[in-house]
């Protein structure tokens, strides 16, 4: 029996999912982060060893294991990918290797196979699609310097701009202040510019504010549901790219990510204003997460012989 593996390889930590050549999953674990952006050699090395043993035990042998999917951000970077297939070497693997981006594992976990399309809004945002004949196309994810509009950094950014425009009387007074103060343990505008202008401050703690959006909105805010018409835009936006460049017009859009899974607020104004310019396309949950989708991958791969 041969085996494949899809990983998901986040900044946090890597989702890992094991199955055998039929599709059967045999394990799931998780494993340190491989997105290399930001991270050690040493952690990024640490992790691969880590999956390779954890594969080898599942297949009983590493060997039993014919084909790995890994699907990372920032994996086009070249040096990403050589460090990966040195460490996964090194690991005592020598099977395949596929290294694709974390939105094509994604797609293909969402729809439980190779074609669709997702739109991801979690830390940063993107949206891709795959036909039946092999075209695909994305949009968005190109980074929170000048891209990630309508993502968790994006909104998490929102509500401090609204802080101190209400403080210097650009907007109306809003909640969003006391519930950021309450969030960061803070007590003054001041103090709030020091958090934010850190040294060590990383997108992720700016995205990690993103759920107070749900709360201001709750109470009504207008500040707030302003945030929401302005990400779900920018989210329509990008999906509106990928269905018009893949001539997609019917069909069905997973959804997926923290934002678009956890803030009703983002995600019913989004389905709304798709609806209004694609009404034939339908929004859906995904069926299965990255990992498996890395399997899918990775079993295609081992079909095909490559």
């Amino acid at each position: 029996m041969r085996y494949v593996a899809g990983l998901d390889g986040g900044g946090t930590k890597t989702a890992v999912t094991i199955a055998d050549e039929r599709g059967a999953v045999v394990r799931t674990f998780t494993a340190g982060p491989l997105n290399g952006n930001g991270l050690r050699d040493e952690s990024v090395r640490a992790a691969v060893l880590a999956i390779c043993g954890e594969i080898a035990d599942a297949c009983s042998t590493l060997d039993a294991c014919a084909h790995i999917c890994v699907g990372a951000a920032g994996i086009s970077n070249p040096a990403a990918s050589v460090r990966l297939r040195e460490y996964l070497r090194e690991g005592g693997y020598a099977g395949e290797v596929l290294l694709v981006g974390d939105h094509e594992t994604a797609l293909c976990g969402a729809h439980g196979g190779l074609n669709g399309m997702i739109l991801i809004s979690g830390t940063g945002s993107i949206c891709y699609g795959r036909t039946a004949s092999g075209r695909s196309h994305r949009a968005g994810g190109f980074g929170h310097l000048i891209d990630d509009e309508g993502s968790g950094y994006s909104i998490g950014r929102e509500l401090l701009s609204a802080v101190v425009m209400a403080e210097d009387g650009r907007i109306p007074a809003t909640v969003i202040k006391r519930l950021v103060f309450d969030r960061l343990q803070v007590t003054s505008v001041q103090e709030l510019i020091g958090y934010v202008y850190a040294k060590e401050r990383s997108k992720g703690e700016i995205a990690a504010i993103a759920p107070l959006l749900s709360e201001a909105c709750d109470a009504g805010d207008e500040a707030a549901h302003g945030i929401v018409e302005r990400s779900a835009d920018a989210l329509t936006e990008l999906a509106s790219a990928v269905i018009g460049r893949l001539e997609l017009s019917q069909g069905e859009l997973a959804l997926a990510g923290s934002v678009l899974v956890h803030n009703r607020y983002v995600r019913e104004s989004f389905v709304e204003r798709l609806a209004s310019r694609h009404p034939e396309v339908r929004c859906i949950s995904a069926r299965h997460d990255a990992a498996y989708g890395a399997v899918l991958l990775a079993l295609n791969g081992l079909k095909q012989g490559k």
